[in-house]
């Protein structure tokens, strides 16, 4: 009887705990973010009005987020980041460091998700019997000095650490196995820790 309801308790307990460990961590990362934001611009207010106003820094973040995307959506306001973007692209360390910062972010944005990742799929990496889940970014034609042959090569770019890092591998076509999981579930699949993978995945179309 009591060992029946030390299970029951326990099975209780655990029940509890997972339900509240996702909830809290979402909070205590709401907090952080909120917190992080909210120290840039609080200090500039503090000097203004003389007194802390916890929450002023993160308002003012978001307005002019909201102010910006507002800007670049418009004709003349894109013709204003236009220039600042060449601007910005004249000075050769910020070059390297903004473009592919863009490019990364670019990536994962719904606008130009035509021209950064192609398809969701799978290789063979980092070893044989070893498959990863990885992102088409492009394909490129090697053509060799010696004899002028070319190979098509396929750019699949492989997460390592979350989303935002990872490596570009070459792969021949043969290598790469296309998914019939859209990129959008692709990314929920690397965010979850694979946890998200469906069931059963199906070849899909190159």
């Amino acid at each position: 009887m009591n060992t029946s309801i030390r299970a029951t308790l326990k099975r209780k307990f655990l029940a509890g705990l997972f339900v509240l460990i996702p909830a809290l961590i979402t909070f205590l990362v709401i907090v952080w973010f909120f917190n992080f934001v909210d120290s840039f611009l609080e200090p500039f207010y503090f000097k203004i009005l003389g007194y802390h106003f916890p929450g002023i820094g993160f308002i003012s973040a978001i307005l002019i987020i909201f102010f910006v995307g507002v800007i670049s959506t418009n004709v003349f306001g894109k013709r204003i980041i236009e220039s600042l973007e060449r601007l910005l692209l004249k000075i050769p360390v910020l070059k390297g460091i903004y473009t592919s910062v863009k490019q990364l972010v670019e990536a994962f944005s719904p606008e130009s998700r035509g021209s950064s990742f192609k398809k969701f799929v799978m290789v063979e990496y980092p070893r044989e019997g070893v498959y990863s889940y990885g992102f088409l970014t492009k394909d490129c034609v090697i053509k060799a000095e010696k004899d002028g042959r070319e190979s098509c090569l396929k750019a699949v770019y492989i997460p390592t650490n979350l989303i935002y890092f990872g490596d570009i591998v070459l792969f021949s076509a043969e290598h790469v196995f296309f998914t019939d999981i859209p990129i959008e579930d692709g990314i929920k699949i690397i965010l979850s820790g694979g946890i998200a993978t469906p069931p059963k995945i199906s070849e899909g179309k190159e």
